[in-house]
């Protein structure tokens, strides 16, 4: 376990880890079905906030049943493979329905039958800024992916887009972009910290799904940033240190919006300003990079 971090290569222009690259033709032949459940996100964006909370709505808010396993467990991972475990796609293939699963592939490397299959996706979108610098720490402590250098390093990388599942640009852009097209419920990450009661009552809803007033509440407080902080089937501490090394920092970091005010220099903020504008601009996708 002490040589764990993955070499990248790239599909499609995507840097991807070369272990889920090794089990290409079985990710891309994945059979969706229509009464899966997909959480989409690129990486840092608000994934394990949202799959908590749509596995509480799915079991009805029961909180000792969500605690049946840890939270990598429950909701397959696709794009994983880290042997000797199964894949995420094997782990997948062997859940009865409904499945509740997960991706970080921008849509143009989604397996082809979700789109055929059509399922409900929830999309969560976090603002770049602030999706940097979680990554940044997550793949300081994260041994499975590369070593991200110091922040001014890991700037000039992110800046190129050179990071695992690529750029972020592309991914937010191309998901909104299809979100008419298919099933898809788009979140936005800063939405979820301001009002997050609003923002469960969307999933809901999407999902079709009537919970009681005494659900609701357990629904919102078992997955308050707090609670999921220190609840060891959510925060990865189940993980040993070779793994995800949460000395040098917690899975679960502030789940804060403009954090990245602690990190970016002024210089750095101007160039990034420069390229967002110029990436974004004609997307018609709004962020909020402070509350």
């Amino acid at each position: 376990m002490k040589n764990l971090r993955v070499k990248m290569e790239l599909v499609d222009g995507v840097l991807l880890p070369d272990t889920t690259v090794e089990m290409w033709d079985q990710f891309w032949n994945f059979q969706a079905r229509e009464d899966d459940i997909l959480i989409a996100t690129y990486p840092k964006a608000g994934t394990t906030w949202t799959q908590e909370i749509v596995d509480l709505i799915l079991i009805q808010g029961d909180v000792e049943k969500s605690m049946r396993a840890p939270c990598f467990l429950k909701v397959p991972f696709l794009d994983l493979n880290a042997k000797p475990l199964p894949s995420g796609v094997e782990a997948a293939n062997a859940m009865p329905s409904p499945r509740l699963l997960k991706t970080h592939m921008p849509i143009k490397l989604l397996p082809p039958s979700f789109l055929e299959k059509n399922p409900k996706v929830i999309y969560v979108a976090r603002n770049a800024k602030d999706c940097m610098v979680s990554y940044y720490y997550f793949q300081k402590m994260n041994k499975g992916l590369p070593d991200p250098g110091t922040w001014n390093e890991y700037f000039s990388t992110k800046k190129t887009e050179k990071v695992p599942w690529g750029s972020w640009f592309d991914h937010v852009i191309g998901w909104w972009n299809a979100k008419d097209k298919h099933r898809i419920l788009y979140v936005f990450f800063e939405d979820m910290v301001e009002e997050p009661k609003r923002e469960i009552k969307k999933i809901l809803q999407f999902l079709e799904k009537d919970v009681s007033e005494e659900v609701f509440e357990k629904i919102l407080h078992h997955t308050s940033f707090e609670i999921m902080k220190d609840n060891p089937m959510t925060n990865y501490s189940v993980l040993p240190p070779e793994v995800m090394d949460q000395s040098v920092s917690k899975f679960m970091r502030k789940g804060k919006v403009g954090d990245w005010k602690n990190h970016f220099s002024v210089s750095q903020n101007i160039l990034f300003n420069e390229e967002y504008k110029k990436k974004m601009e004609e997307s018609g996708l709004t962020f909020r990079d402070e509350l």
